[in-house]
């Protein structure tokens, strides 16, 4: 049978970034479990077990990395014994026979698979954190370079006050600032189950050393660090406790909604064409409309988000029916979850990044629609210039009111031009501030702060967000496969 007769996640074989594939592929969790199991045995004999031997451990090193034969002889191995970690303790010991009586000494199963999912965790989270900080730069020079650019406000989807380009920009950063903060803080948070044991009690490595508890704390400590993490979980049962997976899909579950919103804003600024996300020039929109410029990409991020946040109820659900020391229930959903959600939040990033790299957009639209509400909203601003002049504010108010439903009639009843301006200019009432009226319309005196605040947000609370990962940043173009 064919890769074509057989179902591929698209999650790997069409969106996901070879890095966050390979990460979370059979070589790389059985290669790892080699690794944890090196470590293991390399701490074992530091600490005097004699029965290994340097030449077990130069052979275990060797063949850390995992073959392509190895593999498919332990999947072999594992529809006999119908266990995957002793079919990889058995073909790992046929490899390097000097260690097959020493392999996983002491260990339960969940040594090698809890503290690998960990290190999967930790490292998935690092791939996430590269490309997040650069969707965040490259969001922040476009707010950067049109926080003076005057645009509509939207509030229930309705015309509101003016707001600018760039700072409507400043609110999915924000949101993705925040992402950033919980994502680093999971990943930082995360340590190693160690060494504990079947139930957790480390009871088979106090044997192993005699009822020496100094040296089985000194073995969890030197397995841990090995490994390049600060700690292992103090207390654990036969597994590390599952609502760590609910610490570390939850800020993905978060970004989810992050993406959502802001591919969501895109959308339905494609459609005021107002902004674009990138469109190739032999890109087809559809095959029926050949005019058509849909935002698949936007729809892209939409569609995975949803799938991401909803990834996170597994973890929720999961670690609430753990049974005492553990239960196997786990298992079968950690292998789709964990994985799933990782892939699709890289899909995700890598898809807002070359959204984010080539965001279009059309001043004149944004100009018109601003002027065709602008009117309406400059009221306000009429009354107050005519009680400078002298006028009544009641008397005033009354003749805008009227003016201005006469203009609300023509657009509509009869699908015309907000005409108010010309109304205001040919009635003799508002004569004394015909020359201010240019002035009293001009967009840029709507905006209020928007662009001081965007300035102030980018070059003060996002250069201050990003320090730390300045080594991350490129600009480096994202070309999306399909």
């Amino acid at each position: 049978m064919s890769s074509l007769d057989s179902y591929s996640s698209p999650l790997s074989s069409r969106y996901a970034s070879k890095e966050m594939s390979q990460l979370f592929s059979p070589r790389t969790r059985y290669s790892t479990w080699r690794k944890l199991w090196l470590h293991l045995a390399i701490a074992e004999k530091e600490l005097g077990l004699d029965t290994i031997s340097d030449e077990a451990i130069e052979q275990l090193r060797a063949n850390v990395e995992i073959s392509d034969d190895e593999i498919r002889a332990a999947s072999e191995q594992e529809k006999i014994v119908r266990h995957d970690v002793m079919s990889h303790v058995h073909v790992y010991g046929v490899t390097c026979p000097a260690a097959a009586g020493i392999i996983h000494l002491g260990a339960t199963s969940c040594y090698v698979t809890d503290n690998a999912d960990l290190i999967f965790l930790r490292d998935a989270c690092d791939l996430l954190i590269k490309k997040l900080v650069n969707v965040i730069e490259r969001l922040s020079e476009f707010a950067l370079q049109y926080k003076d650019m005057p645009v509509l406000g939207w509030t229930h989807f309705q015309p509101a006050q003016l707001t600018t380009v760039g700072k409507r920009a400043t609110l999915w950063i924000q949101e993705l600032l925040w992402d950033l903060r919980n994502i680093q803080r999971a990943r930082d948070d995360i340590g190693l189950r160690g060494v504990k044991g079947t139930t957790g009690t480390q009871a088979s490595f106090l044997a192993l050393f005699n009822g020496d508890h100094d040296k089985v704390e000194e073995l969890d400590e030197l397995v841990v660090q090995s490994l390049g993490f600060e700690y292992a979980y103090p207390c654990t049962g036969q597994t590390y406790s599952r609502k760590i997976d609910i610490d570390v899909l939850g800020p993905l579950a978060s970004f989810g909604a992050t993406a959502h919103k802001m591919a969501t804003d895109l959308r339905l600024l494609a459609n005021l064409k107002e902004i674009e996300e990138p469109f190739e020039s032999t890109q087809i929109g559809s095959s029926a409309m050949a005019y058509k410029r849909n935002p698949m990409r936007c729809e892209r991020v939409c569609s995975l988000s949803r799938h991401l946040t909803g990834l996170f109820q597994d973890t929720v659900h999961t670690a609430s029916v753990q049974w005492f020391e553990r239960t196997l229930d786990d298992s079968a959903i950690r292998r789709v979850s964990i994985p799933s959600a990782f892939l699709t939040a890289d899909i995700v990033l890598s898809t807002l990044l070359n959204i984010t790299s080539g965001l279009v957009v059309y001043p004149k639209v944004i100009e018109r629609r601003i002027m065709s509400e602008l009117p309406f909203m400059a009221t306000e601003n009429i009354i107050m210039a005519m009680v400078q002049k002298g006028a009544s504010r009641q008397e005033c108010h009354e003749e805008i009111r009227v003016l201005s439903h006469q203009a609300a009639r023509v657009v509509k009843e009869e699908g015309g031009d907000n005409d108010l301006i010309d109304r205001v200019k040919k009635e003799k009432y508002f004569e004394p501030i015909w020359a201010e009226l240019d002035k009293l319309l001009d967009p840029s005196t709507f905006v209020g702060r928007a662009p001081q605040q965007t300035d102030k947000f980018v070059k003060v609370t996002v250069a201050a967000a990003l320090k730390p990962y300045k080594a991350y940043l490129t600009k480096e173009k994202v070309e999306l496969s399909v």
